[in-house]
């Protein structure tokens, strides 16, 4: 009975035991964190109101305004395969500056370290991987020029800097897999 289940199963179209999984895109999450309260700190924030307010993504990506929530983003990260963080990042170039920063290096993001952050997106990631679903996680972020001090717009620098950013986040996105059209 084994040999004849096994061959009968062997003369089934393979893609009728791996169809759910060759059909299923990338979850994607867009997620924009940082403090709009201290001017470049909210760079994440503002990318993400300016992709909410321009363009529309496909099914597998959601958007999301993190800001300061910490912990509390663990079920949304934990709902997806693929996070593109947007963030200020202390890179140590000149504001404006656009990084690509994964693995040890999101440290550099604000979002990752002592910042106005709630708590470390690092410790985020680790309970996410000790409760069994860590998705990768890319962060593409801009270098603030102020992020202490109070205020609520960007600075000049990151303004000028803001498309090229922009476009480095749909880049990021388009290859993980997913789209987005430019609103009409």
């Amino acid at each position: 009975r084994i040999r004849r289940r096994t061959a009968h199963l062997r003369s089934l179209p393979l893609n009728l035991f791996f169809q759910d999984n060759m059909m299923s895109e990338k979850k994607i999450l867009l997620l924009g964190v940082g403090n709009i309260l201290y001017n470049d700190e909210g760079l994440g924030v503002y990318a993400y109101r300016h992709l909410e307010e321009n363009y529309l993504f496909s099914d597998n990506v959601t958007l999301m305004d993190g800001g300061t929530m910490g912990k509390l983003l663990m079920h949304p990260l934990m709902e997806h395969d693929f996070v593109v963080v947007m963030d200020a990042v202390l890179g140590g170039e000149a504001p404006g500056t656009v990084y690509r920063l994964e693995g040890d290096a999101l440290r550099k993001s604000l979002g990752f370290h002592d910042s106005q952050h709630e708590v470390d997106l690092v410790d985020t990631l680790i309970s996410c991987e000790l409760i069994g679903n860590r998705p990768d996680v890319v962060v593409i972020g801009m270098e603030p020029l102020e992020y202490k001090q109070m205020g609520t717009e960007m600075t000049g620098p990151c303004r000028e800097a803001f498309p090229k950013f922009i476009g480095h986040i749909l880049e990021e996105l388009e290859a993980a897999g997913g789209r987005a059209e430019k609103k009409a």
